[in-house]
């Protein structure tokens, strides 16, 4: 007796099943890659910004500092009596 085979006819739909199916598996990794790959460059473009921030908080510090320190009382006083200036209480007027 002759054993016969049978062709097992697989049908279009099944072909495309499994084709996405391969594709599915084979595209996975390569987009976590490219996902991974974007969130690193936004956090070092993050990183970077923070810097920035941070020495221009830096920056003006110092400069409020420097005001501060040139608007003093005795700062003003010191160059008044420098140009020949005298401070007289009297041309003082308070608004209220």
């Amino acid at each position: 007796m002759k054993k016969t085979r049978k062709k097992v006819k697989i049908r279009v739909i099944d072909r495309l099943l499994t084709a996405f199916i391969i594709m599915l598996i084979v595209s996975s990794p390569i987009i976590v890659v490219y996902s991974k790959s974007v969130l690193s460059k936004s956090n070092i473009e993050l990183e970077r910004m923070k810097s920035k921030i941070e020495k221009q908080e830096t920056m003006n510090e110092s400069i409020s500092m420097k005001i501060n320190e040139i608007a003093s009382l005795s700062n003003i006083q010191d160059i008044a009596k420098e140009y020949g200036l005298t401070y007289q209480n009297d041309n003082i007027i308070v608004v209220k």
